[in-house]
């Protein structure tokens, strides 16, 4: 298939409703809104959740949990992430942006153990699991917390 045999799918594509085109068409006059009405009046309608005045669902139901705005959020990379750098790298989060590796810093970076690490590395982060901390330093290599 080549990009110019490209075409949607059969019956995929619908033509738009014309509205207020004369009666023939069979959306004249009322255009398709009935007569009178909240709905029928240009600006008429209401806000979605909207109930008619019967209390809503969102304020039927409880709220639960708590929501904590102040909350340290992580980018997380797991050790077998780190076997593409050569040995003897510094692997550094503005390193890990950079390869692509981590597209969003969020509150800092934590290395976690899942996986093998097979080359010796110099690791900065701002937290480590423990598991990693042991698999790093077990190759040879270093766990810095920034």
């Amino acid at each position: 298939m080549k990009l110019h045999e490209l075409k949607p799918a059969e019956r995929s594509r619908k033509n738009r409703k014309r509205v207020g085109r004369g009666m023939a068409s069979g959306h004249g006059k009322t255009s398709g809104r009935g007569h009178k009405g909240q709905n029928a009046r240009s600006g008429g309608g209401v806000r979605p959740g909207f109930e008619g005045g019967q209390n809503p669902i969102y304020r039927r139901l409880p709220k639960r949990g708590f929501h904590n705005p102040n909350r340290t959020e992580y980018a997380i990379v797991n050790l077998s992430t780190l076997n593409r750098f050569e040995e003897g790298t510094e692997v550094t989060p503005a390193l890990l942006q950079e390869t692509g590796i981590v597209k969003n810093l969020r509150d800092g970076l934590k290395i976690l153990g899942d996986g093998e690490l097979t080359i010796k590395l110099h690791v900065k982060a701002h937290k480590f699991s423990k598991s990693a901390q042991e698999k790093i330093t077990a190759v040879g290599g270093t766990a810095e917390v920034i």
